[in-house]
């Protein structure tokens, strides 16, 4: 599956980083990794210097003769061949300027229905089915959606998957979603695309304007995978009276906005495929690594384009607005089951962090994220138990390790898959309370000798 703009191209290669890096930091750390392109792009910046070459430098300022370095620094400059200028990158063309007003009323052209703001709780109840059912929300986590992947496909197996009333997916929730709404004869589907994608088909190497490497091989991806027939079958389910709810953010208006993709996909023509796949682009777009995706809206007759990014920044997954989530409301979900699937690592990494700032980016990042994920599964549980709910949750095990050689490892995402599925087709792949929090690490044992009084 793997691709390139043409027909193949080289395979994609992120440096400094283990090859066996800990479930726990993979994507968070590729995340800040991509962030941080400018220091891994370049081996001058991001390698050490050798011990022998910090030898040789020292040496080198240990020589009391300033002239001779100086002369022998201009003699180099003469004679090295000034390499050819870099060619300038493609710059965008400018945004039609829009005020904050003008975007909070703004809707898709012909569309109205495609879309809500996350934070509206009048907006959210109308477009809820009329009936009440199961839910199902799925989290952010890059390739360790594999989790999630295999989870509902055991569940097939099983015989135990529900007919989800309501599912929401964020990032690479929002990948698996559509899937697993039209149902369990696109397991198929699901599998290959947790577990025979890599690199390459997700981004490649080599900055833009806006970012730091090109998503332009997931564009395609999703392209190939988001097809017209699947859109017949999601529209299908969403007239049955089921949603399909997937956030994205608007970085202009620092707001999140749900895309009711089965609405969308109800509307059909070719102008409801391209923003179905449009909006699982930017639902999935790290801003900084990725570029951002404009969708073009429209408010009192001016069309204009939104900027929007990765759904994760407005929260790992999407239940409810936050103020029906808060503690001091007293909304109660229209839901009969509650299912949270975590396709993020919740330990604690143990590593004494270098002093570079990529490293410290990736351990922030990736501490950040386990903490947001945490606060938020735990705002579920209390959310489900006001409403008389039964809540649901399915994190990755602990005791899972498997090594990978690097973003989107296929081996790494088959062996995560499997965990995932032989959970689901287990007994009791839910459980019904939050994941408990690490342990406090053991202290080392004390080998200082009492004596006197200390005895």
């Amino acid at each position: 599956m793997r691709r390139s703009r043409n027909e193949q191209g080289p395979e994609t290669v992120i440096s400094g980083f283990s090859s066996t890096m800990t479930m726990q930091t993979r994507w968070p750390a590729y995340a800040a990794a991509l962030l941080s392109a400018p220091f891994f792009l370049s081996g001058l910046l991001f390698a050490a210097p050798s011990a022998s070459a910090q030898a040789a430098s020292a040496a080198a300022t240990a020589v009391p003769h300033p002239q001779w370095v100086m002369e022998a620094r201009a003699r180099t400059a003469r004679e090295k061949p000034q390499p050819p200028a870099a060619p300038a990158k493609p710059q965008p063309p400018p945004r039609i300027p829009f005020t904050a007003a003008e975007d909070a009323a703004a809707v898709v052209p012909g569309m109205p229905e495609a879309r809500f703001w996350a934070d509206s709780e009048a907006a959210f109840k109308n477009a809820l089915p009329p009936q009440q059912g199961p839910w199902l929300v799925l989290s952010s986590g890059g390739e360790d959606g594999a989790f999630g992947a295999g989870l509902i496909i055991g569940l097939t197996a099983a015989g135990t998957r529900p007919d989800y009333a309501v599912v929401t997916g964020v990032s690479t929730g929002a990948l698996m979603a559509p899937f697993i709404f039209a149902g369990p004869h696109y397991d198929d589907a699901l599998r290959n695309a947790y577990t025979k994608v890599s690199a390459a088909d997700i981004f490649e190497a080599g900055s833009t304007a806006e970012s730091f490497v090109d998503s332009w091989p997931l564009k395609g991806f999703i392209g190939n995978e988001i097809t017209p027939a699947l859109l017949a079958d999601i529209a299908a389910e969403h007239r049955r009276g089921r949603r399909l709810f997937v956030p994205s953010y608007d970085l202009d208006a620092e707001r999140a906005v749900v895309w009711n993709l089965g609405a969308i996909a109800a509307h059909g023509g070719d102008a409801a495929l391209n923003l179905f796949r449009t909006v699982l682009l930017a639902s999935s777009s790290v801003p900084g690594a990725f570029p951002p995706v404009l969708i073009e809206v429209e408010a009192n007759g001016k069309r204009f384009q939104e900027m929007h990014v990765d759904g994760g920044i407005g929260g790992q997954f999407f239940v409810a607005p936050v103020s029906l989530m808060a503690p001091t409301s007293d909304y109660r979900l229209p839901a009969t089951q509650l299912y949270v699937v975590v396709n993020t690592g919740l330990e604690r990494d143990f590593q004494v962090v270098e002093r570079f700032a990529p490293s410290i980016l990736t351990q922030t990042v990736g501490a950040a994220v386990k903490v947001d994920t945490r606060l938020m599964i735990d705002r579920a549980y209390v959310v489900a138990k006001r409403s008389g709910v039964p809540f649901n949750v399915a994190t990755i095990p602990p005791s899972f390790s498997a090594p990978s050689k690097g973003p989107f490892d296929p081996g790494y995402m088959g062996a995560l898959f499997q965990i995932g599925y032989d959970l689901g087709k287990s007994g009791a792949p839910f459980s019904s309370e939050p994941p408990p929090y690490p342990a406090e690490p053991a202290s080392p044992p004390s080998h200082i000798e009492k004596t006197g009084a200390n005895q």
